[in-house]
């Protein structure tokens, strides 16, 4: 018997171990590299800083209690807001994208290469492109000032708008792609049934199209909400010293501070929130899927 018949013979024999035996890769490399990470970071949070960094044995909750000091709050309030805010405006540019895709058959597979195109250049680029976008001499001033609408450039560099502008940017995509799979699954056939009974086009958007694409709209608020409260690169090149996001506070204690302790216990803030966001949405997206009986 050949070795590829005694491998298939084997999971045939036990077909419990050979489904078992497929989580092996991926679970082995969430382990590795996932949650033996996550545990140490969680022992480092727990130990004293080191006198010239790094940790010193010992246990500690410091660093959790020096993270609910007003200053730090204000940074993770500013991070939830602007996550939350890059998340709403992807949703109101992704969905109507979303929907010319799907209704598009003859440009559908050209604007699907448009929307992820971005994804071919590196994001540290696509960040300096939009500061020659927004700074002083950029192209929006240099149009602005060549059509007479303003006699000096306009500051959009280093302000909320620049970052908010650039997160955008960066994480549309995210959105646009799992609600076009979504609306691309539609039946055409459930909106002409609404129309035939007498439903307005708000109607069968509110009614019939939005409850059976809330999947694909879950699904981009989480992939855009999740890396938006993380990001560190916009808000540092776009944002200047002045926007200062909770990404950039953990940055800056594993580097200049070197305070590693405050650093992994601030992520670990950050990471409840998001799980707390994640989970209301799964629990919203689990709600609206009974009632579609979807």
């Amino acid at each position: 018997m050949s070795l590829r018949r005694r491998i298939l013979a084997a999971f045939a024999r036990r077909p419990a171990l050979g489904a078992w035996g497929l989580l092996l890769p991926g679970g082995a490399w969430l382990l590795v590299f996932f949650a033996l990470p996550m545990m140490l970071m969680l022992g480092v949070s727990l130990m004293p800083r080191g006198t010239y960094g790094g940790v010193e044995p010992g246990f500690t909750l410091e660093h959790y209690r020096r993270f609910l000091d007003p200053v730090y709050l204000q940074v993770l309030w500013r991070t939830v807001l602007w996550a939350a805010i890059t998340t709403a405006i992807c949703l109101l540019v992704g969905y109507p994208l979303a929907w010319a895709i799907a209704a598009s058959r003859k440009h559908r597979a050209f604007l699907l290469f448009l929307v992820v195109l971005p994804f071919w250049t590196s994001f540290l680029v696509r960040t300096f492109a939009m500061i020659f976008l927004l700074r002083d001499t950029g192209l929006i001033n240099s149009v602005l000032l060549g059509l007479g609408m303003i006699e000096e450039p306009v500051a959009l560099l280093y302000t909320p708008f620049a970052v908010l502008t650039g997160l955008v940017y960066g994480f549309l995509p995210l959105m646009v792609l799992p609600i076009y799979a979504s609306l691309e699954k539609l039946d055409p056939a459930m909106l002409e049934a609404a129309e035939m009974l007498g439903a307005r086009p708000v109607a069968r958007f509110v009614r019939v199209a939005l409850p059976l694409s809330l999947p694909g709209v879950i699904a981009g608020m989480i992939l855009v909400f999740v890396p938006s409260m993380g990001s560190f690169l916009t808000a540092d090149l776009l944002g200047g010293a002045k926007q200062v996001m909770i990404g950039n506070l953990v940055q800056n204690q594993f580097t200049s501070a070197r305070n590693w302790p405050f650093g992994a216990a601030a992520s670990f803030a950050v990471m409840a929130v998001v799980l707390v966001a994640v989970w209301l949405s799964l629990r919203i997206r689990d709600r609206k899927s009974l009632e579609t009986g979807r």
